[in-house]
């Protein structure tokens, strides 16, 4: 009966190895422009997606669940749920933001601007490009942005907005489709702290 049962053991642990999902790992580019790279991208007009967050200030923390839907051009629709209710919700379109509860205007714009800098970390305009070793440094006026030189995703980003500035921290690489995205996302600024987990993203195409 031991040795049944033993062999019953030894087979059910082989099943569940040769059962696992085998880690997919990005494709290497490193022969491709990275410049050229960036314009792959370009005809994606918004980005749809669910994520948790988790929000630090100090020694506090808040977590909770959210859906976005934020376009290209910085229109977008942000709600946030702590336990099961819509805890914050955020708009902005054609430049007007509101958002529910109330936040300051630099608030605002941090969650607004700097998400689709973020997110859209690839439509960086008038842009140098120095090699720093394993890495890519894009830089603008605004903007910094390291890009791994192998799979050709972002590590991390600086953004200057109204003289405060936005760090971005990319990791956990995901792909939807031929589509590769970081599904984790650190940000801060100053004492703040904000980390993204994207459970699912959506892109969509267009003009």
């Amino acid at each position: 009966m031991k040795n049944v049962l033993r062999l019953f053991f030894i087979n059910t642990i082989v099943f569940l190895f040769s059962c696992a999902i085998p880690e997919i790992k990005p494709p290497i580019y490193e022969d491709v422009d990275v410049g050229e790279a960036l314009h792959w991208k370009e005809s994606i007009s918004a980005i749809q997606a669910e994520f948790s967050i988790t929000f630090k200030r100090d020694d506090s923390k808040v977590s909770g669940d959210g859906v976005l839907n934020i376009s290209k051009d910085g229109n977008l629709n942000l709600r946030v749920y702590s336990l099961g209710f819509l805890a914050f919700e955020l708009t902005s379109e054609n430049g007007v933001i509101k958002s529910n509860p109330m936040l300051d205007m630099i608030k605002r714009k941090i969650l607004t601007y700097g998400l689709r800098d973020c997110l859209f970390w690839w439509d960086i305009r008038d842009f140098e490009i120095d090699n720093e070793g394993d890495v890519y440094l894009i830089r603008s006026l605004s903007r910094r942005l390291w890009v791994n030189r192998k799979t050709l995703l972002p590590v991390q980003q600086s953004v200057l907005l109204d003289d405060r500035e936005l760090w971005f921290y990319y990791e956990q690489p995901k792909n939807m489709g031929d589509i590769w995205y970081p599904s984790k996302i650190r940000i801060e600024l100053s004492r703040y702290s904000m980390t993204l987990e994207f459970d699912e993203m959506l892109f969509v195409f267009g003009v």
